[in-house]
């Protein structure tokens, strides 16, 4: 029955809570990367927030054992970038969307987003069982 709430939600989150938009700007931010050599992690990176916000309910982030200090470094440049303004981005929609009772779940999607936005490398995208 859970899967069936998890099911219903991503499809609103994608036609109503931004999940279409978003999914498309990462994915076209992760081409970017991809096509700018130097930057394939970040597209990676960015590519794995695009399928998590296409459907982020009944999946969460967690850290991955053993990202080492490449990460970190690049952790800290992607933040200085770009990471706090895309954070902030979703700061401000999430509150936008918590105004109204319906909006709640996707402000809270919203909210799930952003440390992964912040902070990318080094995380992984898992189910919730």
């Amino acid at each position: 029955m859970l899967w069936l709430v998890r099911f219903l939600l991503n499809v609103l989150w994608f036609i109503f809570g931004s999940g279409f938009l978003m999914g498309l700007l990462y994915g076209f931010a992760a081409l970017v990367c991809f096509a700018l050599v130097v930057t394939i992690p970040f597209g990676i990176a960015a590519g794995r927030i695009a399928l998590y916000s296409l459907a982020p309910f009944g999946r969460t982030v967690v850290d991955r054992p053993g990202a080492g200090v490449a990460s970190g470094l690049g952790n800290v440049l992607w933040a200085v970038l770009f990471g706090w303004w895309i954070a902030l981005h979703h700061i401000v929609i999430g509150i936008a969307q918590c105004v109204t009772v319906i909006g709640i779940p996707f402000g809270i999607a919203n909210f799930k987003l952003v440390p992964v936005a912040f902070w990318p490398l080094g995380r992984e995208i898992v189910d919730v069982p």
